[in-house]
């Protein structure tokens, strides 16, 4: 969003109007009317009834997970899930598979006595470039009261029909959705958002992690208002390129990836310091720990050109031709 002269403009104006910081809380007697509006317009076009903007992701998830983990019985957490949603304390076996642990989950849910179940997970893992599904929760509201919170950090503005992520694809009568995220990903703002039925936002607004916290940039959140239609295009365009790229490198044994998502897996990590040398920087580190296996990625981004996919194509398929 950033290379977007116009949205730069834009920016700019916002920052002059509003200050390149608002340190005041929420709940302060001098309000600006600007985060309001930002979240009735997220919620209405994500299709959720309510949402509430914080400073950053991170805040959003810690937040979201505080108010809906002391109501649960029993909760369990996908192997990927973000830390910002885990409640403290909690650890997850992050090399274990989602599918074993959707496996898992069904079958604990036959066995154990109608209850509160609270399930975290991420929409993406994008550290394996996996597109989570969900559809599968809705068996388990059939016996269960189910609350499903997910980290929408890397699906705001690359997944679902619209830039507000998979709330509306998620979202079953049944369960309690709740989503929270960062919008510093694929929407550029230094903000987080936690969007769900208004009485669960409600709750989560009389927190005094929300009420005492500074809130987002109030020039940010204007400038989004204002410029729908430059996100729009920006968003196809990612959308573009993802399925471009896939559909060019398919035939490489090398490198994993999907075309709905902008993030190919390097199968080998040595590949980063080979394309490096050929003027492409990737993403190449150890996580969760410093003791962890690298996982070496290239992200795309609007930012790019075509014939920044074309050149990284062809190195990519020189590589592969080498012994």
């Amino acid at each position: 969003m950033e290379a977007e002269k116009q949205y730069e403009a834009v920016l700019q104006d916002c920052i002059r109007q509003y200050g390149a910081n608002h340190g005041l809380s929420r709940v302060n007697n001098v309000r600006l009317k600007v985060f309001e509006e930002f979240e009735e317009f997220f919620a209405k076009n994500a299709k959720a009834e309510a949402a509430a903007v914080m400073s950053s992701g991170y805040l959003a998830g810690i937040a979201a997970s505080q108010w809906l983990f002391p109501k649960a019985d029993t909760f369990w957490a996908a192997p990927d899930t973000h830390p910002a949603i885990l409640p403290l304390g909690l650890q997850v076996d992050t090399q274990a598979n989602f599918l074993t642990w959707k496996k898992k989950c069904l079958e604990q849910s036959e066995v154990l006595s109608p209850r509160k179940i609270l399930i975290l997970g991420n929409a993406v893992d994008p550290l394996r470039a996996e597109v989570h599904e969900y559809a599968w929760v809705k068996e388990l509201a059939k016996k269960h009261e189910v609350t499903l919170l997910l980290d929408e950090s890397h699906a705001f503005g690359v997944l679902g029909k619209t830039l507000f992520g998979t709330y509306a694809d998620q979202q079953h009568s049944q369960i309690n959705l709740v989503v929270s995220g960062s919008l510093g990903k694929g929407l550029a703002m230094p903000a987080g958002i936690i969007l769900g039925k208004r009485e669960v936002i409600e709750g989560i607004k009389s927190q005094s992690i929300f009420t005492g916290a500074s809130p987002g940039s109030p020039a940010n959140l204007q400038a989004f208002l204002e410029t729908q239609d430059i996100y729009r295009a920006q968003s196809q365009t990612i959308r573009d390129y993802a399925g471009i790229f896939s559909q060019e490198t398919k035939g490489l044994s090398t490198l994993i990836g999907s075309p709905n998502f902008p993030v190919f897996i390097l199968k080998d990590p040595s590949w980063s310091k080979n394309l490096e040398k050929m003027g492409f920087i990737t993403s190449s580190f150890s996580y969760p720990t410093p003791e962890s296996p690298t996982i070496s990625r290239i992200v795309l981004s609007a930012f790019h050109s075509l014939w920044d996919l074309v050149a990284l194509n062809e190195a990519l398929h020189y590589l592969s031709s080498k012994p």
